[in-house]
């Protein structure tokens, strides 16, 4: 679970007699429960919860509010949350099977096509694989007003250009539906170059030498030393100064 109800009343009734740190200890064993869905180790579970230098605080709350089993500790309270939470993503996810089995059902017995019309209606796709049910139902509602049918070849494409993008065929929905879009492509979501990439790439190379070393090199050719007498009038001055 990423989320879960706190009762702040039922909470603080429960914890008035815990310090600071051990209130902060409680708090983030919860959240490692709810988070992790598994009975929490003894071992390591103050480095896990970033504790370690209050470990005999996280100890104590843990039993506590706790319980220890031959797994590790649990929270009846948490696991009953838990269930309910799970409980209610799968009701959720029966209605919104329920219900495009309905709306199929609807189509294919109230749209009579015709010589001269031919409806435009999604064929029954099953949800593909790891993508939710429910991101699965919102986007063929997208793809129904838009007049789009849905057809394995139309999620064949959305897989690869999601994997293009480096990212899940679910992820790439969900951004359908937030946007909303009836189709996806990988460069729709391609982070811009940068206008010193742009230069780099448009400006044209050269394999010749820049023109302001290659006079440099005719000017050193040019240049005569000096004669022996500017030499020695000039090895006067420096011993005279």
């Amino acid at each position: 679970m990423h989320y879960y109800n706190f009762h702040i009343g039922d909470y603080a009734s429960h914890t008035r007699h815990l310090t600071v740190t051990e209130d902060c200890a409680y708090r983030r064993l919860l959240d490692y429960y709810y988070l992790h869905e598994t009975p929490i180790r003894q071992r390591d579970i103050a480095r896990q919860i970033n504790m370690r230098d209050y470990e005999q605080d996280v100890l104590t709350v843990l039993n506590e509010f706790f319980v220890s089993t031959e797994n590790g500790f649990i929270n009846p309270r948490a696991d009953a949350e838990i269930e309910s939470y799970h409980a209610k993503i799968e009701q959720a996810s029966r209605a919104g099977k329920a219900s495009a089995e309905r709306r199929l059902n609807a189509r294919s017995t109230d749209v009579q096509p015709t010589n001269n019309h031919k409806p435009i209606t999604n064929n029954h796709i099953h949800t593909p694989e790891g993508v939710d049910n429910l991101v699965w139902q919102d986007f063929l509602q997208i793809r129904k007003k838009r007049r789009a049918p849905i057809t394995d070849r139309v999620v064949e494409g959305l897989a690869k250009e999601a994997n293009t993008a480096g990212v899940s065929l679910n992820d790439a929905l969900k951004e359908c539906v937030l946007r909303g879009w009836q189709s996806f492509k990988a460069d729709w979501v391609a982070p811009k170059p940068s206008q010193a990439d742009i230069a780099r790439v448009t400006v044209p190379g050269t394999k010749e030498r820049d023109p302001a070393l290659v006079k440099l090199d005719e000017d050193r050719k040019r240049a005569a030393p000096p004669s022996l007498e500017v030499l020695a009038k000039m090895a006067a001055l420096r011993k005279g100064a």
